[in-house]
């Protein structure tokens, strides 16, 4: 064998040396440049698979964010046969050995990169292109600033420090580039750029439904403005609220208040069909059925959530105390202080008054499944009941009559859109921006505008939903409308409307109450769940996932770990 390998190594050197010096600047015959390959007829596939890394995720690498922002808050238990069932999300869930070897950081992290790669990739083919050649230029640039941005706020919410790289950063350089380049306001900054430069050149609509839009870029841009505007120290103490940063949201929402609407029934938004991409969804995630492919764009995100009555594998379970903020006083109004004193019974379920939304997103035992007149939910339709209860989550899930429920086997996925922004999210960003400003009387019919929409829910429930209570706050009457009070409203009002959408916890890091909000909720589940006996959430470290040590590994140091770990 050596032998062989030295005759070919001398053959080779031969070869070399008897070619021209020439053969070193000439592009190899069968190898296709980049300029070759990029003609205004197959650009849009480059574009295309910018888009398609939207749903490119995996049941343990969601983008949906369900382990990370309900599962890591006090809205679901993980679910599933038991705590080793995905042990990593069980540590999130408690709070507890999170660790920066966990694959499923590391995937996550890798999944979101080549999510930019692909929009990089475009925007430099884009570049070798004329607006004479690509009419279309400008909005498909706009188009992929707008996905590079949504790729990288999810880093920013998970990791806090990333490495920002755009279509301009030479590959040479990706391996010197640290993920503490940039500062926290700066990293901010730079997303932000990205989505004021796509609302700059988007339309209002598009023709082709799944694209980003004028009123997803600024209503995503309001949102980083947002996150941006509490800023924190190097150990993830909120240490002031920048004014500046929230009038920019209230600029940022004045572009899109008023141009898209409210669902009438909150339940549309988490309907297949007819009800998807409605008046509400600002940006969803786009997902079909009898595609070409072999089972179809379904949703990999989400499952993991379908009960096990139905197939598989009852995981992401509303937690009690979820269910418990949604009972209401005799006035309609939240129990802020006391709804988690003595737990819903959903056996007895009559006996409260309850926000209409409850019956949107928890399945309950004994009531139709999904609105179904024709499925019940049922207790035995639940996986480890005595670890994780008796509840199931609606919001992802469809009734299997639609069509849209496909079996992967062991998993039942469907193709049902995941909405990424609802034009209600754009109201209530409003309202806080209003409050922290000291104008919160702006923001009581913000508030009072999603209250009411609540209110109006009921086309699919009326059958089973004979004890809702919701009213509107009134100043005054039954309520003081201090900034307060507005403040607690508001959050309220976030809970309740966007619960187990994956945004909980990391509304909690944002105004700096994770460790107060979740210790107290882990204090109150160890008396009644044992897998929560060493639960306890570390201040200055917790608020955000470690830097997974494969990375910092292949990066040869350049990236630092985040504080704590």
């Amino acid at each position: 064998m050596k032998k062989i390998y030295s005759v070919l190594g001398l053959i080779i050197l031969i070869t070399i040396s008897s070619c021209s010096a020439d053969y070193l600047v000439e592009n190899p015959k069968g190898v296709l440049s980049q300029d070759v390959l990029v003609t205004p007829e197959n650009v849009d596939g480059f574009m295309n698979a910018a888009y398609s890394s939207l749903g490119n995720d995996h049941y343990d690498t969601p983008f949906s964010l369900w382990p990370y922002g309900n599962v890591r808050s006090d809205d679901a238990y993980k679910g599933g046969s038991g705590p080793n069932d995905i042990q990593a999300f069980h540590f999130f869930e408690v709070s507890n050995n999170i660790r920066s070897d966990f694959g499923e950081l590391d995937r996550f992290w890798y999944i979101s990169y080549v999510g930019i790669s692909r929009v990089n990739k475009a925007l430099a083919a884009l570049n070798l292109l004329t607006k004479e050649q690509y009419p279309l230029k400008e909005t498909r640039e706009a188009e992929m600033r707008f996905l590079r941005g949504h790729f990288y706020f999810m880093l920013k919410i998970m990791y806090r420090n990333v490495p920002y790289v755009t279509e301009e950063t030479p590959i040479a350089d990706y391996a010197k580039i640290s993920n503490r380049e940039l500062t926290n306001d700066q990293l901010w900054d730079a997303i932000a750029a990205d989505f004021q430069a796509a609302a700059d050149k988007l339309p209002q609509t598009q023709p082709e439904v799944g694209r980003a839009t004028k009123l997803a870029a600024y209503s995503y841009l309001a949102k980083v403005r947002l996150y941006q505007a509490y800023q924190q120290d190097d150990n993830y103490n909120v240490v002031n609220i920048n004014h500046e940063r929230l009038q920019q949201v209230i600029e940022a929402t004045n572009q899109v208040i008023g141009k898209a609407q409210l669902e009438s029934d909150f339940g549309n938004n988490f309907m297949p069909g007819e009800y998807e991409n409605g008046k509400e969804s600002i940006f969803a995630i786009q997902y079909s059925a009898n595609d070409g492919t072999l089972h179809g764009r379904i949703n990999y995100s989400d499952v993991l959530a379908t009960p096990q009555g139905i197939g598989c594998c009852d995981f992401h379970k509303p937690s009690q105390n979820l269910v418990n903020a949604f009972k209401t006083s005799a006035d309609g109004l939240p129990m802020f202080d006391t709804y988690n004193n003595v737990d819903l019974n959903y056996k007895q379920i009559s006996n409260y008054d309850v926000d209409p939304r409850l019956y949107h997103t928890v399945a309950i035992p004994g009531l139709p499944w999904k609105y179904s007149a024709d499925l019940t939910f049922q207790e035995n339709w639940n996986r480890s009941p005595d670890a994780y209860g008796n509840y199931a989550s609606l919001k992802e899930n469809v009734d299997p009559a639609c069509g849209c429920l496909i079996n992967v086997d062991p998993f039942y996925g469907n193709t049902k859109n995941r909405i990424q922004i609802r034009y209600a999210d754009v109201i209530l960003m409003r309202a806080e921006a209003y409050i922290e400003l000291g104008q919160h009387n702006e923001a009581l019919p913000l508030i009072n505008q999603i209250r009411h929409r609540a209110s109006q829910s009921n086309k699919f429930t009326s059958a089973y939903d004979n004890n809702v209570k919701i009213a509107e706050y009134i100043n005054g009457t039954n309520c003081t409308w201090t900034q307060g009070y507005a403040r607690q409203a508001l959050r309220w009002e976030r809970r309740l409307e966007f619960a187990m959408e994956g945004s909980r916890f990391f509304d909690l890091v944002r105004w700096g109450i994770a460790e107060q909000t979740l210790n107290n909720y882990y204090n109150i589940e160890k008396t009644k769940r044992s897998f929560f006996n060493e639960a306890h959430f570390d201040k200055n470290k917790e608020e955000y996932c470690p830097i997974p040590l494969a990375q910092i590994n292949f990066s040869q140091g350049v990236y630092q770990q985040n504080t704590g770990y």
